[in-house]
């Protein structure tokens, strides 16, 4: 053989087997969080990172105009009793004064509707109450103000609205009430008769073409709303459709001499003033001590904290040694993935969120920005699935990416004396009571950041 075209083989051959090595470990850089086949290429991969974590309470959470009316009590073991009333201000869309002058008044009735899709949080089994109230002040929206001058407003308030703490006055005598067993996949409507008296008043105002009927800013200051309590003893909190009725029933005598019936309906005709007034009671869990200005540390929790919706309950995560890590010039982070273990389960009386989010708080705590998706759409949320352990009893998850977030940390200050807030997505955060606990291993939460990373020699 020609020495020459014998060389040419070698070479040849040694060059590409050396681009199938090459190839091999670029594809191990970029999807893999193991360390086994890069070790001769200076990738490492490292999830020792000290977390920090704590229980944290929002403040100022909108609760107007989310379309769910969330009426009810239910207590976990884990997390405490849970607690709302639904307030909202009637109207209607159109009233013509059609009555007939023999008609009489017959009933006042209220109509209320599970979700489309039924919800629930808590023990169904029981029997629940709910009790119908007529609203004795008017509902008001307010404008959140920071605590402090030259601090931010969290992130999810955008103007004047009603607030999940806010209470209203309401008559001590209900007007109706309902107790029911929320089979909800059978449930189609719950009607609750109210007071006639007060249907009396309407049917006869209607009737007489009242001023305070002939435009809903005039009814409004006539009848200011209505509120829906729960029992004391109730188990759970249901979830209805804000597109409730308000029935004034009466009957008349055809021009056939037969009876006729009809009605005239009120309704929810201005969302922003439909809200969900929501109280916790944590007394005798590890969480007795949280409140709006008290976060808990896990170290004060045996390791437990906890992502509650509706209530506005996060988890606070924070890496003190991340930043310092980052800083090394050396390094390039190649893929970030926070992995947080959940012992909740599907399919429970206390439904766990489908997705989960990190708010990203300032240094004062409040939530100013959130964790973004690092691919696709700039600026995009980065929402997460829950991600099931199993049939064999393994922990659930929610998986985050966190290069984005990692590689503006090391590259600017835009991130520095922040935490993340590990919380419900929108809109169950608002509309839900869905909750999972973080799952703990030797009194510490099971979190962990795995960073696969090259190091330049």
């Amino acid at each position: 053989m020609n020495p020459f075209l014998k060389r040419s083989i070698h070479f040849f051959t040694i060059s590409f087997f050396t681009f199938i090595i090459v190839a091999a470990c670029d594809k191990d850089m970029s999807v893999m969080l193991d360390n086994s086949a890069t070790s001769n290429v200076g990738v490492t991969l490292v999830d020792s990172f000290t977390v920090n974590s704590s229980t944290v309470q929002l403040t100022d959470l909108p609760a107007a105009g989310t379309g769910v009316l969330l009426v009810g009590k239910a207590t976990a073991p884990e997390t405490g009793t849970i607690r709302s009333t639904s307030y909202f201000r009637i109207g209607f869309s159109t009233l013509t004064n059609d009555i007939p002058e023999a008609a009489s008044f017959d009933s006042l009735s209220l109509i209320i509707r599970p979700t489309h899709n039924p919800y629930y949080f808590g023990d169904t089994t029981a029997t629940q109450k709910i009790q119908v109230h007529q609203l004795t002040e008017p509902l008001v929206t307010k404008t959140a103000k920071p605590r402090f001058p030259n601090q931010s407003l969290p992130i999810y308030i955008t103007g004047a609205t009603l607030f999940s703490d806010q209470t209203f006055a309401y008559d001590a005598t209900p007007l109706g009430a309902v107790s029911f067993r929320p089979h909800l996949h059978s449930l189609d409507s719950l009607s609750i008769r109210l007071a006639d008296h007060i249907g009396q008043d309407f049917f006869n105002r209607i009737k007489a073409g009242d001023l305070q009927m002939s435009s809903n800013d005039n009814f409004k200051e006539y009848f200011k709303g209505l509120a829906l309590i729960p029992d004391e003893s109730n188990t759970a909190v249901v979830a209805f459709h804000d597109t409730l009725e308000v029935r004034v029933n009466y009957s008349y005598a055809g021009t056939d001499g037969h009876l006729r019936t009809s009605y005239k309906t009120f309704s929810i005709v201005e969302p922003g003033f439909q809200y969900n007034n929501i109280t916790t009671d944590r007394t005798g869990t590890p969480f007795e001590e949280l409140s709006e200005i008290r976060e808990l540390p896990t170290s004060a929790t045996g390791g437990l904290t906890f992502v509650q919706a509706g209530s506005g309950t996060v988890a606070k995560i924070a890496f003190p040694s991340l930043k310092e890590f980052l800083q090394n010039e050396n390094i390039a982070v190649n893929k970030a993935e926070l992995v947080i273990e959940t012992s909740s389960r599907r399919n429970t009386m206390y439904p766990i969120p489908n997705t989960l989010m990190m708010f990203i708080a300032d240094r004062d705590g409040i939530p100013t920005s959130f964790l973004q998706n690092p691919y696709g759409q700039q600026g995009q949320l980065q929402q997460v699935p829950f991600v099931s352990g199993g049939e064999m009893g393994q922990n659930g998850t929610y998986r985050f990416n966190l290069l984005l977030f990692l590689q503006q940390l090391k590259s600017s200050d835009i991130y520095d004396n922040t935490s993340l807030y590990l919380s419900a997505t929108s809109p169950s955060l608002f509309d839900s009571f869905n909750t999972a606990i973080i799952a703990s291993e030797n009194a510490k939460p099971k979190i962990k950041l795995n960073i696969l990373y090259t190091k330049f020699r």
